[in-house]
């Protein structure tokens, strides 16, 4: 027992020090560029975040078990939606630029209609379904270079940044911190979630218990961390910007991803009210959290704290009725 506690402490300091690190280079990198943090969380740091769900749903998929790609993928849009924004919102609401978020949030409704058509009306993801969100990928990847060298340094930015104020970064010291930042978390949170598991079961906690907490919040510390490191650096619009881009990447990178290596159905194991409780509780929930997130951003450019309240009300009821299931 004494080896998987020090080896989970050992991972609580690597996702702390590996957030701060991380979080440092992506906002280094940005006034470097005199970039929107909201735009390079959308990109470089969701890339970065995201990689944990790639490696668990590209290695489910190659041992014959693609299916998880589908639970893991809209677990962690509701888990980052309505757990992490939500935190960033309750805990700093304030201004948000439409630009930046309309391209990432364009392709995140666009892939998520896809992916809910296709569930619903033939129940399997085909590898041309695949192929279609990898597609969907590569256009969004482009599109936001294209947008960042079009983007006006005097707009979309921190006042400091604007004022000419902020000294200009060192963008080797920056990119070393943003990828030993991100090793540090992905590290990090296998060493916490393993040894997690392992002290969970020494004390009898359910196998059950243990995939709905450890296992399912693990793939998202990532962007967590992120979140809180962001918000009590000052960059909340980093933070948001991650979340957005990370959920759109787990629908077109990790699902797609899966799906073309390996074809599957629509899971069908949880059951409510007599229905797929995926297509009845999970795929609608993704949207509902998704439009209470953007909705306000879109429309008034700004986020307000009861948004983050809602959505964090929303998750943990969410979380309760799954124990029930």
């Amino acid at each position: 027992m004494l080896i998987p506690v020090l080896l989970f402490l050992v991972g609580l300091a690597c996702l702390i020090r590996g957030g701060d690190w991380f979080v440092d280079g992506a906002v280094g990198i940005a006034r470097r560029f005199h970039l929107p943090e909201v735009l390079i969380g959308a990109t470089v740091v969701s890339i970065g975040t995201t990689l944990p769900e790639v490696m668990v749903s590209t290695a489910g998929a190659l041992e014959g078990h693609s299916s998880i790609a589908y639970g893991n993928a809209i677990g962690s849009v509701i888990c980052n939606t309505a757990l992490i924004s939500a935190i960033t919102i309750a805990a700093k609401p304030g201004p948000v630029s439409r630009k930046s978020l309309k391209l990432p949030v364009t392709f995140f409704f666009t892939a998520a209609v896809i992916y809910a058509a296709t569930a619903y009306i033939s129940g399997y993801f085909s590898r041309t379904i695949g192929l279609t969100l990898l597609a969907l990928f590569v256009v969004y990847m482009i599109l936001t270079i294209r947008q960042m060298k079009a983007t006006d340094p005097t707009t979309d930015v921190e006042p400091d940044e604007a004022s000419g104020n902020t000294p200009p970064s060192n963008l080797k010291k920056d990119l070393i911190l943003l990828v030993v930042g991100a090793a540090l978390i992905a590290v990090g949170a296998r060493l916490l979630v393993d040894n997690g598991t392992l002290i969970a079961q020494a004390l009898g906690v359910p196998e059950t218990v243990i995939a709905l907490t450890f296992v399912a919040l693990g793939t998202s510390l990532p962007e967590l961390v992120t979140a809180i490191t962001s918000v009590a650096k000052g960059h909340g619009a980093l933070s948001l910007g991650n979340v957005i881009g990370a959920n759109l990447f787990n629908l077109v990178l990790v699902s797609g991803t899966a799906i073309a290596l390996r074809p599957f159905q629509v899971p069908a194991e949880k059951q409510l009210f007599g229905h797929n409780a995926s297509l009845v509780l999970d795929l609608p929930l993704m949207f509902a959290v998704m439009l209470i997130l953007t909705v306000p951003a879109m429309k008034k450019e700004r986020l307000y704290r009861v948004q983050g309240i809602t959505l964090l009300i929303i998750y943990f009821s969410f979380c309760i009725i799954q124990f029930v299931l």
